[in-house]
């Protein structure tokens, strides 16, 4: 049986469920909320007292969010590109990538180590495969010329 969401506290209580299994940025929450049936009215109520209460905060989706996928291997880019679709401002992201403290340069190294076990690329073929692998994750074109030329290696 599933539960109605018609009335304020069980699109608040709806909203906390969902919050306390990972942090949700306003947009993600309310996309949720509405596709189990809450009217926008609730949820925009029930999102500004969370926010006000300091239980739903964009900052911390977005610190939560680069950590997990950096973490994950992926670079800045694809980081970017993945909040961007989740609808959170742009500034904010760039700011939430800049506040990470991660060295993508280091990440990028160790994403290519797990990957290729260190080797470099002994030919075109295989420098063109690396690289791409490493632009599908997200790192800047310029990091990966360098990694691949062997000039950011130990």
């Amino acid at each position: 049986m599933s539960i109605v969401l018609d009335n304020p506290v069980a699109v608040r209580r709806a909203a906390m469920d969902l919050l306390a299994r990972r942090e949700h940025g306003r947009v993600e929450l309310a996309r949720k909320l509405r596709k189990r049936g809450a009217a926008d009215d609730l949820i925009e109520t029930a999102l500004e007292c969370l926010a006000q209460e300091g239980l739903l905060s964009e900052s911390r989706y977005l610190e939560s969010f680069v950590s997990y996928r950096a973490r994950a291997g992926y670079g800045p880019l694809r980081i970017r590109e993945e909040l961007t679709q989740r609808g959170l401002p742009r500034a904010d992201i760039e700011q939430a990538l800049c506040d990470s403290g991660i060295d993508w340069r280091e990440q990028l190294e160790a994403t290519w180590r797990r990957k290729y076990a260190g080797q470099l690329p002994g030919d075109a073929r295989e420098r063109a495969q690396q690289g791409r692998f490493l632009s599908y994750r997200g790192y800047p074109l310029d990091l990966i010329g360098r990694l691949l030329r062997g000039i950011d290696i130990d």
